[in-house]
């Protein structure tokens, strides 16, 4: 049997699943659709990579959707952009032995290209039952037709892979063998309609603009990198912490990961059977008092001018059975933390507007990166609520506390970098870094490990220009030459960006040096770029959160006030 028979659903309530997908798999997508019709309703996207992620996007804001599927390249580009679950459609062990059969019927010789990581299976196969296959990986389009050239040039006559590879192939003249089959795509399809009734029923279709995910943590423990001592004590402290209900206090400057540590003390803990209980992250520090109110707790219809027509479930009730971080709970106003100790005390809810109490159970996780108990002293934070949220606490270790992480994270932030823009590594790219890394240590890292992906971002956008640039010390400071105690500045005519020029012409430059005239401050850089936090936050090197503190500072060192 494909597919389990399902309960009874109301149309209106029937998950709502997203197919995206180009060339032939769409067409295979459309057939599998029909025999889903009847339990969810499914849209076929005919886009890709980027357009994908912003009309996906943009439809968010207004419609719902409980579940994305793609494959391949494709699934891989959208499952990290997208707040949806995305769930990529996998080929089978069978369905590649069906390809190979399919292909060896053309040619002798046979290649195979494969998103990023090859498949060492095939080596083996290939060497015991003397099938010679020439397998090859891809990051962006224009690699994989370079790949597919060179095995053309080769000899080779037929390709297997997926629905990019396969067109491909076949615009260069060669045999395309389409990997996936119907049974691999009707699975993808029973696992989004899991995804989609676990999203509905786990987080009440909570809203968006607030929940970093609603269904599940992204991040677990190996996402916790670095090989010091410090490091090795907090993954034991998160191990130990996970094995308890008791509320967690995250302290730790801007850019240390409090929510990734959070993400893995919900991912290691028991209660979380199959990782799919809810972890609902809230920042207390970006949303109006009113509207914090209302996303906690939920409101009635007719709580207040607005209110949504039925109601609202709040965070707290997304997050039942789950975990409900809270970041920034320094800045929750003291309103708002008499509430939230009641919820504490009596694990019940109730809504804005409303009068009858609901039952929760919920894992609370906080995060600071202030002194929560200078705040007590100073009366802006509850005492009784700290030590309730204060049951454990994990102080997090600042990047320049464990020097010997630095040359790794920036290795491993390097590789992933290239990798986002379809460049590779040079081979000696590690004892490169660790040439740099005397360079790198010396830097006292403010914004911590959040500064130091910036950094690798930046250069890896100069090396995937000019291939050939080797990353020196001097290289690295031309880049970014506060590591050496110097205002950031935009890399000179002598850097990759401007070699890579056609012509050799030096480009335009964005933005002024900052050595020319005084630094401009996080409101000027705001209004510069439109009003748009996110590339604001971005230029500036720093988290949303961090962006809104100093626009915050700033307005308040101007008229005495901030809104």
């Amino acid at each position: 049997m494909r597919h389990a028979t399902p309960l009874p659903i109301d149309s209106v309530d029937k998950p709502v699943i997203w197919t995206v997908s180009v060339s032939r798999l769409f067409d295979l997508f459309r057939d599998i659709t029909l025999e889903y019709d009847d339990l969810a309703t499914i849209e076929p996207i005919n886009l890709g990579f980027d357009d994908a992620a912003r009309h996906i996007r943009e439809r968010m804001a207004t419609e719902r959707c409980d579940a994305v599927i793609a494959a391949g390249s494709n699934g891989a580009y959208l499952k990290g952009r997208l707040s949806v679950p995305v769930i990529i459609a996998k080929a089978s062990g069978f369905d590649m032995m069906q390809a190979l059969a399919r292909a060896r019927r053309v040619s002798e010789r046979i290649g195979v290209i494969t998103y990023q990581d090859p498949m060492p299976e095939l080596a083996e196969f290939a060497a015991t039952f003397g099938f010679p296959i020439a397998q090859r990986t891809y990051a962006t389009e224009e690699d994989a037709r370079a790949q597919i050239n060179d095995l053309k040039a080769a000899g080779i006559q037929a390709i297997v892979g997926a629905g990019l590879i396969t067109d491909l192939a076949e615009e260069a003249g060669l045999t395309g063998v389409f990997v996936y089959s119907a049974a691999s795509i009707r699975q993808a399809f029973d696992d989004a309609l899991e995804m989609a009734r676990l999203t509905q029923l786990e987080s009440g279709r909570s809203r968006r603009v607030v929940v970093a995910d609603t269904l599940r943590a992204k991040h677990g423990l190996n996402d916790l990198r670095g090989d010091s001592a410090a490091m090795e004590a907090l993954r034991q402290s998160v191990v130990l912490y996970a094995k308890s209900p008791a509320t967690v206090l995250i302290q730790g400057e801007t850019g240390c990961g409090k929510e990734l540590v959070a993400q893995a003390i919900h991912r290691e803990s028991p209660r979380i059977l199959g990782q799919n209980r809810p972890f609902v992250a809230v920042n207390c520090g970006a949303i109006a008092e009113s509207l914090l109110e209302s996303e906690l707790f939920g409101h009635e219809e007719g709580a207040f001018t607005g209110a949504r027509r039925g109601g609202h479930a709040g965070l707290f009730e997304a997050a039942n059975r789950g975990t409900l971080f809270l970041d920034e709970i320094g800045e929750m106003p003291l309103t708002l933390q008499t509430r939230l100790l009641r919820v504490l005390e009596e694990r019940e809810v109730v809504r804005v507007g409303g009068t009858r109490p609901i039952a929760v159970n919920v894992r609370i996780i906080s995060a600071t990166h202030c002194d929560l108990e200078q705040r007590v002293r100073e009366g802006r934070f509850r005492a009784d609520l700290f030590y309730r949220l204060a049951v454990l606490r994990l102080a997090l270790p600042p990047l320049r506390a464990r020097q010997e992480d630095v040359a790794p994270l920036a290795e491993w932030s390097l590789k992933n970098a290239l990798a986002a823009l379809g460049a590779r590594p040079h081979p000696n790219l590690r004892a490169e870094v660790l040439a740099c890394a005397p360079l790198l240590q010396r830097y006292d890292w403010p914004g911590n490990v959040r500064e130091l992906r910036n950094l690798t971002e930046r250069l890896a956008l100069y090396l995937a220009a000019e291939p050939l640039q080797a990353l020196t010390p001097a290289f690295v400071t031309g880049v970014a030459p506060e590591l050496v105690g110097g205002a950031g500045t935009f890399p000179s005519s002598t850097t990759p960006f401007a070699q890579a020029v056609p012509g050799g012409a030096t480009p335009a430059r964005p933005f002024a040096s900052p050595t020319a005239a005084a630094p401009e401050s996080a409101t000027q850089v705001l209004a510069r770029l439109g009003g748009r936090r996110d590339a604001a936050a971005e230029h500036l090197g720093i988290s949303r959160t961090t962006l809104w503190r100093k626009l915050r500072a700033e307005h308040a060192a101007n008229s005495g006030s901030f809104e």
